[in-house]
């Protein structure tokens, strides 16, 4: 496909709507039925794997495919299974039972998915938490999910060993990875029970556990930081986890469809589809809409211990992958790389991301540098599980600045922000609202801020958008206070809380500073309090004590007066930005 094809008389061959009606029709993979959720008709995939446990089991009949690629470490698709299977007896010898939480914290290393799926299996209610947190911040997670057992790697371990007395649900710890010995009686190293990855093949076959499962059964709480107080643990069922996987064939052979071809048919001969994963696991993208809907296709995930452009080509050659991205910031970096062109990356067909704002020069600048590839990109959120929209392939080259239309399963409307709520007409800026089968159940433990953003089946997404007349969605500005840095979403208010704290602190905003491939970075202003002093590496470093690292701000600006107000007493922050793009 050409640049030309984009722009061609002949194309779109048909209308977005006439290639979902083709898709979603009886018989076909993607077929859709109407089901009740919670009491709430809701258009669903009727071929989705009804559990996670199933991925799993579907996912072993690649046999000895290479799914996990980690350094050294290969990890077939059976060795994958036997491992999860091995496991899940473990933690079962624990007594981790249905609904039980049981936590992960740890960089993207196999055994995450092991720790995953196992507890999946089981039936218990998986809680992965950001691995680049501080201690409390874990903390909070591991007490307010109620966390029974915790999955850590050596370095996560450290940095939590202080805080387990503080976390009285927690019964027991497995640590991978850990040199040392272990002198503590709820502490287990994890090889101890399964072994490390490149034994996994030798494990016995052992079934998975046959704990009942449902579609609509709790699987998983992910945390997404609110915009007041702390962090809230999204709730999604084994259905909202798994539509992902229908949302992705769907979204490819739509491009097909639009272009006037039939989608091909799944051919074995041909060679492994393979992807860079370049984000972490403990994100929704990286769990939901990466490593479960690869388990079930049988591609291969190549792993990096650390993100490094060179280090991503040089496996990108090695494993003659064909897929990267993750957010805009990767696919920057291996493009402006300038040892790029040492490297043979002919294998790569997509580069996809989310998660950030993008250029539109980008879409473009990877059709150039990869001329049979295309770019995508889609938009979603942790309360969506992931996907709700998708755009690529032309309908990406020609409107490169929307983040597709919604899945056919999904809905969207923009609504005004103001109460009451009314549905705004075509082409109007409101918040955008969304309902599907992927939009998680609410928030854990908190019925208040549950039913503040989950109406009737919809998630109010706190994003600012508009629609056109085909569908396609145009995210505009965020209604929540929120920049997004790569990919990980920071909240103002939780910076601005702790400089706050800082006893020479008498007003302070964060503010987005755009950024070419990070998308945005966080930069604060602040206002001293009269007679105080500090510097702004001071300021730095009490952040940086007390948050992850990602959220500290990479300039503070000192005002010497109040920061600009609006009549309501909100922050002009638009105003305070201009000190950093213009200053």
């Amino acid at each position: 496909m050409s640049d030309a094809a984009a722009s061609s008389p002949s194309w779109p061959a048909m209308s977005v709507q006439q290639a979902y009606a083709i898709l979603t029709a009886p018989g076909m993979p993607t077929e859709m039925e109407e089901v009740e959720i919670r009491g709430i008709k809701t258009r669903v995939w009727k071929n989705a794997p009804p559990t996670l446990r199933d991925v799993v089991t579907i996912g072993r009949a690649h046999g000895e495919k290479i799914f996990l690629v980690h350094e050294d470490e290969r990890v077939s698709f059976e060795a994958f299974h036997r491992a999860v299977a091995a496991f899940a007896q473990v933690l079962e010898a624990k007594g981790v039972k249905k609904g039980d939480r049981v936590a992960i914290v740890m960089r993207n290393l196999p055994e995450w998915p092991v720790a995953f799926y196992a507890g999946i299996s089981l039936g218990a209610i998986l809680t992965p938490l950001n691995a680049w947190w501080t201690g409390p911040e874990l903390e909070y997670g591991l007490t307010d999910s109620g966390s029974k057992i915790c999955i850590v790697d050596a370095e996560r371990f450290d940095r939590l060993a202080e805080h387990f007395p503080n976390c009285p649900d927690l019964e027991h710890v497995f640590v991978s990875r850990m040199v040392d010995e272990v002198a503590h009686p709820f502490v287990t190293k994890m090889e101890d029970s399964i072994g490390g990855p490149n034994s996994w093949a030798s494990l016995p076959d052992a079934p998975l556990p046959t704990t009942p499962i449902e579609q609509d059964d709790d699987a998983t709480i992910f945390y997404t930081s609110g915009t007041t107080g702390k962090p809230k643990g999204a709730l999604a069922t084994h259905r909202n986890v798994n539509s992902n996987i229908m949302s992705a064939l769907c979204a490819g052979a739509r491009a097909f469809l639009r272009r006037g071809e039939q989608p091909p048919a799944p051919d074995p001969t041909l060679p492994q589809k393979g992807s860079l994963l370049s984000v972490p696991f403990f994100h929704a993208t990286g769990c939901f809409a990466v490593l479960n809907p690869t388990l079930f296709a049988g591609a291969k995930l190549a792993m990096m211990r650390k993100w490094d452009p060179e280090q991503a080509m040089q496996v990108i050659e090695r494993e003659r992958l064909t897929s990267a991205g993750g957010v805009p910031t990767i696919a920057w970096q291996l493009i402006e790389h300038p040892a790029r062109e040492k490297y043979d990356l002919s294998s790569i067909e997509s580069m996809a991301y989310g998660g950030a704002p993008s250029a539109p020069e980008l879409v473009r600048k990877i059709k150039e540098i990869w001329p049979k590839s295309h770019a995508g990109n889609g938009w979603g959120m942790t309360e969506t599980s992931a996907t709700a929209t998708s755009n690529s392939a032309e309908d990406y080259q020609n409107r490169p600045d929307s983040c597709g239309p919604a899945v056919p399963v999904t809905d969207l409307k923009i609504m005004s922000v103001e109460e009451p709520h009314v549905e705004l007409p075509i082409g109007a800026v409101g918040e955008l609202w969304c309902k599907g089968p992927q939009v998680v159940k609410g928030y854990w433990n908190k019925p208040e801020a549950t039913a503040q953003t989950f109406v009737d089946g919809w998630v109010k997404t706190g994003d600012l958008a508009r629609l056109d007349e085909e569908g396609f969605c145009f995210i505009i500005d965020r209604a929540k206070d929120m920049l997004i840095r790569g990919g990980e979403n920071i909240y103002c208010i939780e910076v601005e809380n702790v400089l706050y704290d800082h006893p020479a602190v008498m007003d302070a905003a964060l503010v987005g500073i755009p950024h070419k491939t990070l998308g945005e970075e966080p930069a604060a202003v602040v206002t001293l309090k009269e007679g105080a002093h500090a510097t702004e590496q001071e300021l730095r470093a009490f952040v940086a004590d007390r948050l992850a690292a990602f959220k500290v701000p990479i300039r503070v600006e000192f005002w010497h007066e109040t920061l600009p107000r609006n009549a309501n007493g909100k922050i002009l922050k638009n105003e305070l930005k201009k000190i950093f793009v213009e200053g």
